[in-house]
């Protein structure tokens, strides 16, 4: 068994911290504070080709694999999480699903742009009042008969959705009407960003992850297609189900990185900061918490690696992946409170970093299903039975 990275995976781990270290880390703090979308970096990072890492060359992408992908999303969320989340929601969220069941002309027309970082991808399933039970989704798309298959008109709104006001291609998902049980009838499909009827809404205040943007998305009889259909019609519950999948490998890559961030900021500080005439790190109070940070992280790493390889060999990852989500975002949450113990005042003021790791690690818990849902999924799976 060889658990070192391949070669290639090494060679793009270092490319990139080597960029986010001497090109994107001087201008963090400012975007943070003004609350600002860095689009001249995600227009830089698209042309590296780091906006379509696990998608095909022939569809745009880099033509890496899902291991490739969680290495980049670390790397990235270890110097910057609002950076990784947009990465993230763009690849897994809005490029995911057109590479997943895509046409070969939506895939032409759509997904090469945003896989090769000419355009930024959403994904619009939260709503209002339908968050981790997305089957009450509120928003409706009806058919109106015409030319070429006619036109779909959807009413609703989403909200919560990363990368609002700033992509061009949002993939949404709808009710197209009700199944002979009953049960809704969910559907997805392509919006474009200038669709008539369809309009962003207020932009979020956020506890964290200031420069990411999270937005409503309303649909006003926003009018599109039918070819814009993604998938065939009624299969987009399905369909979300195994985008959230790789979503969570991805999400958890993030959290490897936040943690991994306040690592890196506690080691220098516990072995330079003095109390009693010595380094705080000879304490054992700041020594065993710098310790149980370092063993938790490379173990969320492992389960997020995985996860990641499992997917790569076409093998079912779904269990690994909420495994590695639950406890990478966990672990996160714990080191970067941890990295404000370890700093003690400074750790809360916003002069040193571990503040803004500690804000931005919280949403690992709560996107892409919230650590309660994870825990179901992971019951479900090993019990057999329809834990509620």
């Amino acid at each position: 068994m060889d658990l070192d990275l391949p070669t290639e995976h090494q060679l793009l781990r270092d490319t990139i911290r080597d960029f986010m270290t001497s090109e994107v880390a001087p201008v963090v703090d400012q975007h943070e504070r003004e609350r600002r979308f860095p689009i001249e970096i995600v227009r830089r990072i698209g042309e590296l080709g780091w906006l379509g890492i696990p998608i095909p060359e022939d569809e745009g992408g880099a033509g890496l694999d899902t291991l490739a992908y969680a290495v980049a999303i670390e790397e990235i969320g270890r110097v910057w999480g609002s950076l990784g989340l947009i990465v993230a929601a763009h690849t897994s969220l809005g490029c995911g699903p057109l590479h997943l069941v895509g046409s070969a002309e939506q895939k032409q027309r759509y997904l090469i742009p945003m896989a090769s970082g000419e355009v930024i991808g959403a994904y619009g399933l939260t709503e209002p009042g339908a968050g981790s039970d997305s089957g009450g989704t509120r928003t409706i798309a009806r058919l109106e008969e015409g030319p070429n298959g006619g036109t779909w008109v959807i009413d609703g709104g989403k909200r919560f959705i990363t990368n609002a006001g700033h992509a061009g291609t949002y993939i949404v998902t709808a009710k197209t009407g009700l199944r002979d049980d009953g049960s809704p009838e969910i559907s997805a499909f392509i919006v474009p960003a200038d669709t008539p009827g369809f309009s962003v809404g207020r932009l979020e205040e956020k506890l964290g992850l200031h420069a990411s943007a999270t937005g409503e998305l309303v649909f006003s009889g926003a009018r599109i297609p039918a070819a814009n259909l993604l998938g065939e019609r009624g299969d987009g519950f399905r369909t979300f189900l195994r985008i959230l999948d790789g979503g969570r490998i991805s999400i958890g890559a993030l959290a490897v990185g936040l943690a991994q961030a306040a690592l890196d900021a506690s080691i220098p500080y516990a072995r330079t900061r003095e109390q009693f005439g010595r380094p705080i790190g000879t304490f054992q109070g700041v020594a065993f918490m710098i310790a149980d940070m370092a063993t938790e992280i490379e173990a969320a790493r492992q389960l997020v690696w995985r996860a990641a390889w499992l997917k790569d060999q076409g093998r079912d990852y779904g269990l690994a992946a909420a495994q590695a989500k639950l406890f990478a975002s966990e672990v996160s949450s714990r080191a970067t409170n941890a990295a404000i113990q370890v700093h003690g005042g400074y750790g809360y003021v916003t002069e040193y970093p571990v503040e803004r790791f500690f804000r931005d690690a919280k949403l690992t818990e709560i996107g892409e299903g919230t650590s309660q849902i994870q825990r179901l999924v992971i019951a479900r799976r090993i019990l057999g039975l329809r834990v509620v």
